[in-house]
């Protein structure tokens, strides 16, 4: 498979690039940026192509890894769908619901393969322990915690985000959690309180599909010896956590080429496509107007 990256900032160069540069089974073809300096910069790294036209990109490619902010992933990521590229997607799909919808109905329209990276999804361990609790009844409660000192600690590369500033940790890390809890909780039927916190932090109570309910704390300015991940689920089975991984993100992101692969090849859609991704987005959007008042 010929697949271009579509973005240059710090995820496209941290994750997006050296995965995709090692992936025995894709042909990294090259990059479009939104500024060139960076593109070329970026291509150059890797000897692939440096793009000054997405269109130009697209025709070259059968699939897009986009590491953009969700507004511009959205537009692009829907532009791509229906030029028949498959999508490598970001969390969140898009920061509205008709723009993520979009997205979807692009994808359904022209049959393309979507898989939209929630990390924690794409890691053995933790992959493995959320296909374990979905297979376990009488789950009665679940408490996630994901807590980031993006805005509190000192030189991170994603502090200077605008779409972070501008939607904070509901729609930055709120997809994580989301991810680890509606497989094994089932779906949030509604968002039955939300609270704003110190800084960005908010507080949000779930009631699931499967009769459990759920509390979530998102944070990106937590004091930086506070910031990690907790899932912790509770019910007749008793109490279990989500364990640590130790896999990079450029491992997971690997595996979740693997999976856009075999979707394209003609494979059962990933349960970590653009539909899940537009569901995300639904639950995040019911999330920020209760906060909203």
């Amino acid at each position: 498979m010929r697949i271009g990256l579509l973005g240059t900032g710090p995820w496209a160069q941290m994750a997006h690039a050296p995965a995709l540069d090692r992936h025995a089974e894709v042909d990294f073809v090259g990059v479009w940026g939104r500024r060139a300096a960076p593109t070329k910069e970026l291509a150059h790294t890797y000897g692939v192509r440096a793009y000054d036209d997405v269109d130009a990109l697209l025709a070259d490619v059968d699939a897009v890894a986009v590491a953009l902010p969700p507004a511009i992933q959205a537009d692009l990521a829907a532009r791509a769908a229906r030029a028949g590229r498959h999508l490598l997607l970001d969390k969140p799909l898009a920061p509205t619901v008709e723009q993520a919808r979009a997205v979807v109905e692009a994808v359904a329209e022209t049959g393309v393969a979507s898989v939209v990276f929630f990390t924690t999804r794409f890691q053995p361990e933790t992959e493995a322990w959320i296909t374990e609790q979905a297979a376990v009844e009488g789950w009665f409660t679940g408490r996630a915690q994901w807590l980031g000192a993006v805005f509190s600690g000192d030189g991170n590369p994603f502090a200077d985000s605008p779409w972070r500033r501008d939607k904070g940790a509901l729609w930055d890390v709120g997809p994580h959690a989301l991810s680890v809890l509606l497989p094994v909780l089932g779906d949030a039927r509604r968002v039955a309180a939300a609270a704003h916190g110190p800084g960005d932090t908010v507080h949000l109570v779930l009631d699931h599909s499967g009769g459990a309910s759920s509390t979530l704390t998102l944070s990106l300015t937590a004091p930086p010896a506070a910031a990690g991940a907790t899932v912790e689920l509770r019910g007749a089975a008793g109490v279990t956590l989500l364990p640590e991984s130790t896999e990079s993100s450029v491992a997971a992101l690997i595996r979740a080429t693997d999976a856009l692969l075999s979707a394209a090849r003609g494979g059962e859609a990933h349960t970590c496509d653009a539909a899940f991704g537009l569901r995300v987005t639904e639950i995040l959007a019911e999330a920020e107007t209760a906060l909203n008042g």
